[in-house]
């Protein structure tokens, strides 16, 4: 007998601690950032507020130092330009002993106007023009070329030098399930990477002195790390053998995870997010296996995401509130995804700054941009919020000031709170006329 049909059964899901299809419960209020008031912050310099704390960027650079100086002799980070350009967290970690990573020539002018000699900067990227080229190579900066054009460019600018110029190139790999970023570098599998190498070689005015891979971004494993130490290791082994490399340097990139939670993560990020010392063993052991102490080449790293991000954070208000078509109530922040571009991809923690009474309930935090996207969190169980309450949303150090737009708003403050809680403006809000002192009215549209 045929049974009846029956229509499926739709279950409306609460986020919360106990709901298996995921977190949703904010925290309790937080009023202080190493030590000093929230409020007090908020009153002097304006909402939104961008705050910053050294302490915490001492902590994470001491975290990763010592996890790879005590696995491996030659180690350096170099801070990735891109992450966040702010001069304040790019003279913290050069004050530190990191050199700079810069991915285009506006910030290989950032890192030098900070005093970085060309020897600690690392020059990656898929694009370089020629000019930029010629002075990074002049400077003896570490230049990893990305393209067999490059190569064509470098050649060329090491007879204009009159010298030999040395050079790293970028390699990708196959790396299993991991996402493989083949857009970038020379692949090892289909012999790219030996072409490369021996064309460079064979050249007479060109030397290959490092290798470098980056994998991703948000690597959670640090097993893809082990695969491609493993990899290049045996690589140079055929190519030192075959064309007389001298490796001088390994740059495995960076993509290491923070503790900011991806979009459609289940398990909390306490639970997915590695620890330094798991990256390290995962990198160091197989070179230490590969390579004659003797000839350990420098291991560099690129960290951005893990070094900053939880650095930083967004102080907003509350500027309106209403009940939504769903049931769910909105709340209207002061800052949206022109200034939070990471709420695109993570569900960044959100918590009160003063207590409120009463059960929390959900509630969708929108930006102030008239767009439909800009929605900061999707869904969040949160105590009752009303106009002109204070939220902190954690953590944003990373990718938000450098991807940050003028759209619709202006940009804020930023502050930073010192390692001895002295509290300095590090980048200051913006004006109209700021926006557009570059623009230009055509003679015939002026009075």
């Amino acid at each position: 007998m045929k049974k009846r049909y029956e229509s499926p059964t739709l279950t409306r899901q609460v986020g919360g601690v106990t709901n298996k299809f995921g977190l949703g419960l904010g925290g309790k209020a937080h009023d202080r950032i190493d030590g000093v008031s929230i409020t007090e912050l908020r009153e002097r310099y304006g909402s939104p507020l961008f705050i910053y704390s050294e302490r915490t960027l001492k902590e994470k650079h001491r975290e990763l130092q010592d996890a790879f100086s005590h696995r491996y002799p030659r180690f350096r980070h170099a801070w990735s330009y891109k992450t966040n350009y702010l001069k304040a967290i790019c003279r913290s970690f050069q004050r530190l002993g990191s050199w700079a990573e810069v991915v285009s020539m506006m910030e290989y002018e950032m890192a030098r106007s900070l005093g970085v000699p060309g020897r600690q900067i690392v020059f990656n990227g898929p694009y370089k023009p020629y000019e930029s080229l010629k002075r990074a190579l002049g400077d003896e900066a570490i230049v990893n070329i990305d393209s067999f054009d490059e190569l064509e460019d470098v050649e060329r600018i090491a007879g204009e030098l009159g010298r030999t110029v040395k050079i790293g190139l970028r390699f990708n790999m196959s790396l299993g399930a991991q996402m493989s970023w083949d857009r970038y570098g020379f692949n090892l599998e289909s012999g790219a990477a030996a072409e490369a190498i021996e064309r460079a070689q064979s050249s007479g005015r060109v030397t290959v002195a490092g290798y470098h891979a980056h994998l991703g971004t948000f690597v959670y494993d640090p097993e893809h790390y082990r695969t491609a130490a493993v990899k290049l290791v045996d690589f140079h082994g055929t190519m030192k053998t075959k064309y007389g490399v001298r490796l001088e340097y390994l740059d495995l990139g960076g993509g290491f995870a923070s503790r900011n939670r991806l979009r459609g993560s289940y398990l909390s990020t306490a639970d997915l997010t590695p620890s330094f010392e798991r990256y390290a063993e995962a990198i160091c052991e197989p070179l230490l296996a590969g390579f004659a102490p003797a000839e350990a080449p420098l291991l560099i790293l690129e960290t951005g995401r893990a070094m900053v991000d939880e650095a930083g954070s967004l102080v907003s208000t509350v500027i309106s509130t209403k009940r939504l078509n769903n049931g769910k109530r909105g709340v209207v922040l002061d800052a949206g995804v022109n200034l939070l571009f990471t709420a695109f991809w993570y569900d960044h923690e959100v918590l009160p700054v003063i207590e409120r009474s009463g059960p929390p309930e959900d509630q969708v935090l929108y930006g102030p941009l008239c767009m439909q996207i800009d929605v900061v969190r999707e869904q969040l169980r949160l105590p009752r919020l009303e106009r002109g309450d204070p939220v902190l949303i954690r953590p944003v150090g990373a990718y938000n000031n450098t991807q940050w737009l003028q759209f619709i708003t202006l940009r804020p403050n930023i502050v930073m709170v010192g390692e001895n809680g002295e509290v300095s403006l590090i980048r200051e809000r913006e004006t109209v006329e700021y926006l557009q002192q570059r623009e230009v009215l055509p003679p015939w549209l002026r009075d």
